[in-house]
């Protein structure tokens, strides 16, 4: 038996696989060289792409920063895998100059340049020092079986490159490795004027450019992003900071439509920001939620992409192809773009997909350019991936995701109310299905009867019409039972899991008894609210009743307490026979009282995240203030209706929330129009509220009896 000890021996051919590996593409090799001048406190530069003409085709990368002498190139610059820069950052090491932290920490990213060409000369000069110079020609390096055999050879000489007092780096790489077409120069020159933002919150004192000597003319035919910038139609700035959410929306109007522009803005008292988590999550955003991110900063610039509005616009088609290629949302540390997010095979908030879901209210990335604003200080948890393509996946990613998406939730129903004016103007439609059949019925009759033939065909229309009105009606019972399915099966397992782990715990049995009799009212409210029936006769008591069981745990356990008459339950048979009535269908009343408890427990907790005792309060009463009949009114001291149109309100896809969907009051609308009856948001002090609830107010009308 014998033991050896043996170092691990790297080939030579290692540094040109990890240049090829973990750098995606040529353009991304170049952005990494461009990066490395700005940690070497650069304050411009220059890629010349040489590849018209006969010449043999290169690339030059120049900067004009603090160079490097002999002892980096031999220590740092050679040495794969060294942590200068991170040690630098781990320091909060600055540069002299522009006071910069260093971008990169991993010490791979500079043999981008192997991922380019075959042939690297690395011209350097660092303040009163003389030139080094380092020639690579790979094709001989990796001839020798392992690295320690592949020695390169530095030498100095008197400055040429950088005479006088200059100092910098210039990489020249040939023997090219890739084909530089139109397309992907036209892509380069989009990629190093996106390494800065061009946005407000943007890096001072660097700049980079694109020399390409005989193809000057690529990209004439294109919009800078500055002039595209300014044709946006709506924008949105916002910043969440400490747990504070502020924000400002403009809505700049469409030249020729009489439509006027408007602002609106929750800056300076700020508001909460809420999160799209599943359910039983956090709601809104607190100082946890940017912890190891820091302060995120962002702005959207949004365009319409309808032909109504493009044929009023300067520049559409070059606008729409701009926004083909470079839509999406960015992401900046320090003004320094983080790739590959914003680029067109990313979809990292995955924009596209909730667009799908809800067309007429989500935005995709083809009619979006933003940009996300980080401190690289302090955003310590969001790490760069080894092969530059974003962030690791972690926790903090997750987050910065879920603040991105409710901003852009913030921004949505404000954009979709102006585009509905828009739309109004130049269809005289909006966005109200219900609305469109019937205008195209009365179209039908119009044309019909200019031509003479509505008698004819009167019978068959009007059969048509009583099919849509049957089926509408059917689908709307389907759609309230659909929408409370999921809270059925959500509240029964939690009352089940609770009965069970109080028998677990010993409880006594009086308690145990209390909690079983909660489930099987729990239960009898679902099996009512689920039954189909007909239009009867039903106290309004008996409604509330119903959906007071059904979640009388949710409210429990959300910490939200019960005023009006229903705050007194031994009265439930004197309240039965007291309380006005109505004829209606009983599982659609309930069904549209359930959708608004849901709401306020949800704008509760947004208006309350970390609610005490008797924070959060839902008032569910009588209002005999209509001419048209009684209503049940649903209260709450929550964040309120937000100033909205209440016909926005129960328009179909309309929501706030997140991950709303917006059918929620769609659905209370035309449950309550099916139980003749409606739905009404009362402006404050048209009905008598308790002191304190000075949230959101809904009223549903019932006809008397």
């Amino acid at each position: 038996m014998s033991t050896i000890v043996a170092p691990f021996r790297p080939r030579a051919r290692l540094l040109q696989l990890l240049g090829d590996e973990l750098i995606g593409n040529a353009r991304l090799a170049v952005f990494e060289l461009v990066k490395n001048a700005y940690d070497a406190d650069a304050n411009e530069v220059v890629v010349r792409l040489d590849v018209a003409g006969d010449a043999q085709p290169s690339i030059t990368v120049t900067d004009d920063g603090h160079g490097m002498g002999i002892e980096t190139i031999r220590d740092v610059w050679l040495v794969p895998g060294d942590d200068y820069r991170h040690r630098q950052r781990a320091r909060d090491q600055r540069s002299p100059k522009h006071h910069r932290i260093p971008i990169g920490e991993k010490g791979v990213g500079r043999f981008a340049v192997h991922k380019l060409g075959n042939s690297i000369e690395l011209v350097t000069r660092a303040a009163e020092s003389d030139e080094c110079v380092v020639t690579i020609d790979w094709q001989h390096l990796v001839r020798h079986d392992f690295l320690d055999e592949a020695l390169v050879t530095i030498t100095t000489r008197a400055p040429t490159v950088f005479p006088g007092i200059s100092t910098g780096t210039r990489i020249t790489i040939s023997q090219l490795r890739s084909d530089w077409t139109r397309g992907e120069i036209r892509r380069l020159a989009r990629q190093l004027t996106s390494i800065c933002s061009p946005f407000k919150h943007t890096v001072t004192g660097f700049r980079a450019t694109l020399q390409v000597p005989g193809r000057e003319n690529y990209g004439t035919d294109e919009l800078d992003v500055a002039q595209v910038l300014q044709r946006a139609i709506w924008t949105f700035d916002f910043r969440l900071h400490e747990g504070v959410f502020e924000w400002l929306y403009e809505f700049r109007g469409v030249p020729g439509l009489r439509v006027e522009p408007r602002t609106t803005k929750a800056f300076d008292e700020g508001q909460p920001l809420q999160l799209p988590g599943e359910h039983g999550q956090q709601v809104v955003a607190n100082t946890e939620t940017t912890s190891g991110i820091g302060e995120v900063n962002g702005e959207f610039y949004v365009y319409d992409r309808d032909r109504d509005v493009l044929r009023r616009s300067t520049d559409a088609q070059l606008v729409k192809k701009y926004l083909d290629e470079n839509g999406g949302i960015r992401v900046y540390r320090d003004g320094v773009r983080v790739y590959n997010y914003g680029e067109r095979d990313d979809n990292w908030l995955g924009l596209d997909l909730r667009r799908v879901n809800i067309p007429t209210l989500r935005i995709s990335r083809n009619i979006i350019l933003g940009a996300i604003h980080l401190s690289l200080k302090d955003s310590p948890e969001l790490v760069e991936k080894t092969n530059r393509e974003g962030f690791v996946e972690n926790d903090a990613l997750d987050r910065l995701r879920s603040i991105v998406l409710g901003a852009i939730a913030t921004f949505e129903p404000e954009r979709r109310s102006d585009k509905d004016r828009i739309r109004r103007e130049t269809q005289g439609l909006d966005d109200s299905p219900t609305d469109r059949v019937v205008r195209t019925f009365a179209q039908l009759r119009r044309s019909l009867d200019k031509e003479g033939r509505l008698e004819a065909f009167a019978p068959r229309l009007a059969r048509i019409e009583r099919g849509y009105e049957t089926m509408q009606e059917v689908l709307t019972k389907a759609g309230i039972s659909g929408l409370n399915l999921a809270l059925v099966f959500h509240e029964v397992d939690r009352g089940v899991r609770a009965l069970y782990n109080q028998i677990v715990a010993g409880t006594d049995r009086d308690l145990l008894a209390r909690q079983a009799r909660h489930l099987t009212e729990l239960l009898d409210g679902f099996s009512g609210l689920l039954r189909r029936g007909r239009k009867k006769k039903h106290s309004l008591a008996t409604i509330a009743l119903a959906a007071q069981q059904i979640h009388s745990l949710r409210l429990a356990r959300h910490r939200v307490s019960l005023d009006g008459f229903l705050s007194d339950r031994d009265g439930g048979d004197s309240m039965r026979d007291s309380s006005p009535q109505s004829k209606l269908y009983f599982h659609l009343a309930v069904g549209a009282l359930n959708n608004l408890i849901d709401n306020s427990i949800y704008w509760l907790k947004v208006r309350w995240p970390e609610a005490a005792a008797n924070t959060r309060k839902l008032y569910i009463g009588l209002s005999d203030a209509f001419e048209l009949g009684p209503a049940l009114v649903v209260a709450d001291n929550g964040i309120g209706l937000q100033g909205d149109d209440p016909a926005d309100l129960a328009r179909p896809f309309f929501t706030r929330r997140p991950t709303g969907m917006g059918l929620g009051l769609y659905y209370v609308d035309m449950a309550m129009e099916l139980c003749g009856g409606r739905c009404l948001f009362p402006r404050p002090g048209e009905i008598s509220l308790p002191e304190g609830y000075d949230g959101a107010a809904v009223a549903l009308l019932f006809k008397g009896v």
